[in-house]
């Protein structure tokens, strides 16, 4: 059963920057297009951004220029830099496959942007 474990969620003033990760067995980030999602309570989970395993990446309009999806796969690890952060950005964000497999959500890590 894959895992994926997010972390660097926290509380920011609006206008400042996070950086998420999402580490995973080695296998995943070899051979899978991972993405970023995120959800607000009662809302489904939405796509960000996803990078192929060649490091191809593609983000949603509405993040594309404040958000960067990367992945090191030597360590693992998949990151989201995000910055100027708005108060609409506050949800629970996720890394999953791409598309989403339902089994292997993890507990998210929460962003909190509010002065």
């Amino acid at each position: 059963q894959v895992t994926f474990v997010e972390s660097g969620g926290d509380l920011v003033q609006p206008g400042g920057s996070l950086r998420l990760s999402c580490t995973a067995s080695q296998m995943i980030f070899e051979s899978f297009t991972l993405g970023w999602y995120r959800a607000t309570p009662g809302a489904q989970h939405t796509l960000l951004a996803h990078v192929t395993p060649l490091g191809l990446t593609s983000h949603r309009e509405f993040v594309r220029d404040r958000f960067t999806i990367s992945r090191d796969n030597a360590k693992n690890t998949m990151y989201l830099q995000m910055r100027d952060l708005r108060p609409d950005d506050t949800a629970i964000y996720y890394c999953n496959y791409v598309p989403a497999r339902t089994e292997t959500w993890g507990r998210g890590t929460q962003v909190n942007v509010s002065s």
